[in-house]
């Protein structure tokens, strides 16, 4: 397989590990409506997804961007295709969230936001939110407000010589962070931006570069990384370490550091992928979409099942997980794929 291909994997496994952490409170509550006890899975961390994105990101931004070092104009180049590719489906989501909540209030969490957070969710600001929380109105969006920080300094280091851009990312996300480290909690937004997860960027780009100086590794030892990475997501809870992000970080960041390694090493002349390896890989390439539209699924289908009297939380989480994808497969090939194209065609991207 191509380095990408195993990369779409994982950007599919890490999308379905959000969805099933955000389908069992739904499940909950149907269980709840029919006095039933539910126990919810916690086999896994699942929002570890996310820092399984953010490591394929860092690798993704320097294998994808190999054309763009040392080129005139870069930085304004690539930030216009970060742009083209990120705006419009999380500005959809958002505006669709904020229709939502104004035709059906009662669907908030905490109370409207202000018009103030409106603008800096649109912006990819961060900022208190009406719940006392530094995230979005649409509130998945707190993991982009880390991935426009990463593209910005990414995008500025491209004006740098080849060898110093990934250096300079590096030393620009150990700065914020040791300053909150150092310094305590800082206002925002460097209070957000210095948490231990933006290494995680930093850890996928070094990644990209192994991967371009030729890395491979024998079947046995990508094999053991990846049991190394299962093992630290089934049994990393039990490790004697204080809860925290940096805990986090060395536990679910390293985790999918190594399976991102082990996804990337592998022969540069492999053997044709099986049907699920494909099935899989073209979830990953929708796996922003399923991000994104997930909790409109399962929120949806949670209100049709109460109307229906259907409180099986397992069929209501195998159907809401399995709706996911499917709309997120839809979404991505009759908006994303097309708005992007357009847009790149406009702004020459």
């Amino acid at each position: 397989m191509s380095a990408i291909l195993p990369i779409q994997v994982l950007r599919a496994l890490a999308a379905f590990m959000v969805a099933v952490h955000h389908v069992q409170p739904d499940a909950a509550v149907l269980a709840r409506l029919a006095g039933q006890p539910f126990a919810g899975s916690d086999l896994l961390p699942w929002m570890a997804g996310v820092d399984i994105f953010f490591v394929v990101s860092g690798f993704i931004m320097v294998h994808a961007s190999a054309s763009l070092f040392d080129r005139p104009g870069a930085p304004r180049l690539f930030l216009k295709r970060r742009l083209v590719r990120i705006v419009p489906l999380y500005w959809a989501a958002t505006t669709l969230f904020l229709l939502i909540a104004l035709a059906l209030p009662a669907t908030l969490n905490s109370a409207a936001p202000s018009v103030g957070q409106i603008m800096a969710s649109y912006l990819f600001w961060p900022a208190v939110s009406s719940s006392g929380l530094v995230q979005p109105v649409y509130s998945l969006g707190w993991t982009l407000n880390y991935e426009m920080l990463f593209y910005a300094l990414f995008g500025m280091a491209l004006a740098l010589p080849r060898p110093l851009v990934v250096p300079a990312v590096t030393l620009a996300l150990a700065i914020l962070v040791g300053a909150t480290v150092a310094l305590g909690p800082l206002p925002l937004p460097f209070g957000f931006w210095g948490q231990p997860i933006v290494l995680e960027f930093a850890a996928g780009m070094g990644i990209a570069l192994l991967h371009r100086r030729g890395l491979q590794l024998g079947q046995g030892m990508r094999l053991s990384l990846l049991a190394a990475a299962l093992g630290l997501l089934l049994f990393g809870r039990h490790l004697p370490l204080v809860a925290g992000p940096w805990r986090d970080l060395a536990m679910h960041g390293f985790a999918a550091a190594l399976m991102v390694l082990a996804a990337v090493t592998g022969s540069r002349e492999p053997a044709a992928p099986s049907v699920l390896t494909i099935a899989l890989a073209r979830i990953g390439d929708a796996s922003y979409a399923l991000y994104l539209v997930h909790p409109f699924v399962i929120r949806g289908l949670r209100e049709i099942f109460a109307r229906l009297g259907l409180f099986e939380p397992g069929l209501f989480v195998a159907t809401a997980l399995t709706g996911a994808v499917i709309a997120a497969l839809l979404v991505h090939k009759l908006f994303e794929v097309p708005v992007t194209r357009t847009l790149r065609r406009w702004t020459g991207a």
